[in-house]
């Protein structure tokens, strides 16, 4: 099983992935984590050119191809063989951040940065996305601008949260909407809940 965790920068998802393979791990399920960029030597690389808050030149184009070109690498070295090992796969940010940053931030189109999904990633869809819902301005007071995607400013984000609403819409059938204003314990009980939901419906 592949599960993504999304959310604008600030939303709290990291905390929740954290608490995710904790829990995972006290139930004795085989997991890995991803995050996006990185995961591999290649991934790693990318990740320190996109962002790093240095004065480095990359058009909106070039930042998509980065960004797919270290996922591309990161299915098929580390995502593909684990989910052969029948092992949960739990990744921090996937496909639908490109969506939602490069497809409708950058204005790329949404459309076009979905297709180039999946040919980076051979169709690879996840299973169960969590997509963690804060305002722009709960993200602002949260975050500082520390990287170059953080600091594009409140019109940036409100995009970005948008587009991702668009897609709980186009794909209600793996993402679920999370409440991410409220407690961490709370948001992490209802994660539980739906994983536990989920994989017994597939069993």
């Amino acid at each position: 099983m592949l599960i993504s965790f999304e959310g604008i920068d600030g939303s709290g998802k990291g905390t929740q992935v954290t608490l995710f393979l904790s829990y995972l791990a006290k139930r004795g399920l085989p997991h890995i984590c991803v995050r996006e960029p990185g995961g591999t030597d290649l991934g790693e690389a990318i990740r320190e050119l996109l962002l790093v808050k240095e004065e480095i030149s990359i058009c909106s184009r070039a930042e998509l191809f980065l960004f797919l070109a270290s996922r591309s690498q990161l299915v098929s070295e580390i995502v593909l063989p684990a989910l052969r090992e029948n092992k949960i796969v739990v990744a921090d940010r996937f496909i639908d951040s490109s969506v939602a940053y490069q497809g409708a931030g950058r204005k790329l189109g949404m459309k076009v940065v979905e297709e180039l999904n999946d040919f980076a990633t051979c169709g690879l869809r996840p299973d169960l996305t969590y997509y963690i819902d804060i305002t722009p301005e709960t993200a602002f007071r949260r975050k500082h601008g520390s990287d170059r995607i953080e600091s594009e400013g409140l019109k940036f984000l409100s995009s970005v949260r948008e587009a991702y609403l668009n897609l709980l819409e186009q794909h209600s059938n793996r993402i679920v909407l999370i409440n991410g204003e409220r407690s961490v314990d709370e948001i992490h009980e209802e994660i539980v809940k739906i994983f536990e939901n989920f994989s017994g419906r597939n069993r």
